[in-house]
């Protein structure tokens, strides 16, 4: 899939250094993930965060409380392996990813063994995306195992949660050879799900999950909630991903909580972008302006903070960005 495509006709500003007098505007392009999930809503509340259009009214004055001069852009994509390359070829300044498949691109490691990624840089860890695995009202499965020789979604390709669930199904034995993938959005999964076309489907996104939400109160669902033993063994395969939990209530017809592993989406930039760009851009994430919009928007945004920007990311072995180490040491976050 290519990124949607806005602003037709506006050529992206060949420079993205700061503009002196924040007279020529800045196109700044953020990659998301598909409309029923959680990326593209926390991406399109940030963009709104960081942008501050020439000719605005001054933070001050009740106006835009971003980087001067900057207009950002959420673009739905396929998620993290795709946002990753294109922040990497130039084709995005910036991109939701998450943690596992944003260290092996960086790295080169895994399923990109030979392939590194260097110019990918952190801005922040942003919160934590639960995998659901999604399956039919009533029904239930012991453990992976059991999806051996069913319809089963792995989330698109282009995405990190479809890297990460076919190493886990590989370690219950369970893989392309002996189930019928379906290569999926999430929306796509739970119509699929809800029309009996796929027995199961994986997503991995902070709860609520728009598409989920509406399956649960319509067809209804059932998710799976994991042993802490498999816990335990998922970790170690997929290090990236932790023990979480998904609180009863959050979905209709599911009133305890779901045990599930969950890995940490982080905001990623390029290194090709200047230390003054990405410095006024954390700064804008961060104040208070933002703040204002990320708890009044998707639910998951209230579990973005300042306090947890950092968690992880030194254990990830992918660099910062030195304006956004910048901002981290200014603000009394990092030594």
């Amino acid at each position: 899939m290519k990124v949607t495509k806005t602003l037709a006709g506006i050529a992206l500003a060949s420079s993205l250094a700061l503009p002196a007098m924040a007279q020529d505007p800045t196109f700044f392009r953020i990659g998301t993930g598909g409309a029923g999930g959680t990326y593209f809503p926390i991406g399109g509340t940030i963009a709104n965060g960081i942008s501050s259009p020439p000719g605005s009214r001054a933070c001050d004055e009740g106006g835009q409380c971003g980087v001067p001069g900057m207009i950002a852009i959420a673009q739905s994509t396929t998620a993290s392996v795709f946002n990753n390359a294109a922040v990497q070829n130039g084709e995005l300044e910036a991109g939701l990813a998450g943690a596992y498949s944003t260290r092996d691109m960086y790295l080169g490691t895994g399923k990109f063994e030979g392939k590194p990624h260097p110019k990918l840089r952190i801005v922040a860890n942003l919160f934590p995306e639960d995998l659901h695995l999604v399956l039919p009202k009533g029904a239930s499965i012991n453990d992976l195992s059991d999806l051996a020789g069913k319809r089963v979604g792995i989330a698109q390709a282009g995405s990190g949660t479809q890297v990460a669930v076919l190493q886990m199904l590989d370690a219950w034995g369970v893989n392309r050879d002996n189930m019928e993938e379906a290569e999926l959005n999430n929306s796509q999964s739970a119509e699929r799900l809800a029309d009996g076309q796929i027995d199961a489907y994986f997503y991995a996104a902070g709860w609520p999950v728009a598409a989920m939400v509406q399956l649960s109160s319509t067809k209804g669902m059932n998710l799976h909630s994991f042993t802490e033993e498999d816990l335990t063994k998922i970790n170690e395969i997929v290090p990236t991903y932790i023990p979480s939990k998904i609180p009863g209530g959050v979905y209709e017809g599911i009133d305890t909580d779901t045990l599930t592993p969950a890995v940490s989406a982080m905001l990623v930039v390029s290194s090709d972008l200047s230390e003054d760009l990405v410095y006024e851009l954390t700064k804008a994430l961060w104040n208070d302006n933002t703040r204002k919009l990320l708890d009044n928007g998707h639910a998951k945004g209230k579990q973005i903070t300042i306090e947890t920007a950092l968690d992880g990311v030194e254990a990830m072995g992918v660099p910062l960005h030195p304006g956004a180490e910048k901002f981290y040491k200014e603000a009394g976050l990092l030594k």
